[in-house]
């Protein structure tokens, strides 16, 4: 199997809770977040933080960058998905952020505990990150390791993963990655399906309206 085939069969089974009603209510928050993750992913100065501090921010950069790695096309940390989620956490996704607060704690004490010279996520090797994100999977399906039961590390980590997707994976044609690599590895294509003339009645639908230029301002 292809890293792009096992790409879009995770994406798929990844996102397969988020519905389109969902979607089309948080849509200019998601634009806003998108904007903003692209204009700092190009940065060379970093950008300035709405929520994490700068240590948790670097530790989230590092899991969502083994969650979807860089290979042969660009992943998590050049479509600059840790700003995504800084912003989600002040507006769709402020529900998210007591897991986050209490999941991130929980996400380096199972690096310890893997690793017992290890404090962070972010200071282990590609391959060791791996062997502990793998492990909440493991755990998820039933598989009985000497780790402690942490629901807070493992609600962190799905959550993470679901917000790394989304980033990732944001219309190009509306404020996300302008590239289109998300859609590329799932193999959907840049035209949609409203496209006048035909259906011209549904080119105003509020999920496939380009950003506005308040949201452009507030990224």
């Amino acid at each position: 199997m292809t890293v792009d085939s096992n790409r879009r069969d995770f994406f798929l089974r990844s996102c397969g809770g988020l519905t389109a009603v969902w979607l089309s209510a948080h849509w200019p928050a998601l634009l806003s977040a998108a904007s903003r993750a692209h204009t700092a992913a190009q940065s060379p100065a970093a950008a300035k933080l709405e929520f994490f501090t700068a240590d948790q921010a670097k530790e989230i950069d590092a899991i969502t960058a083994r969650i979807i790695p860089t290979d042969e096309t660009p992943g998590a940390r050049e479509a600059g998905v840790v700003y995504f989620i800084d912003r989600a956490l002040t507006t769709f996704a402020i529900g998210s952020q007591k897991t986050y607060r209490e999941g991130l704690p929980e996400m380096q004490a199972r690096t310890r505990e893997t690793f017992a010279a290890l404090d962070k996520f972010s200071a282990a090797t590609p391959e060791q990150q791996d062997q502990i994100l793998h492990s909440f999977d493991e755990q998820a399906a039933g598989d009985r390791r000497p780790y402690r039961t942490r629901a807070a590390g493992q609600s962190f980590f799905d959550t993470l993963r679901l917000h790394t997707i989304v980033a990732f994976l944001l219309d190009p044609d509306a404020g996300g990655d302008p590239n289109g690599v998300g859609w590329k590895v799932i193999d959907r294509e840049r035209q949609h399906m409203f496209q006048p003339p035909f259906g011209y009645y549904d080119k105003n639908y509020p999920g496939w309206q380009p950003p506005s230029a308040s949201d452009k301002a507030k990224s």
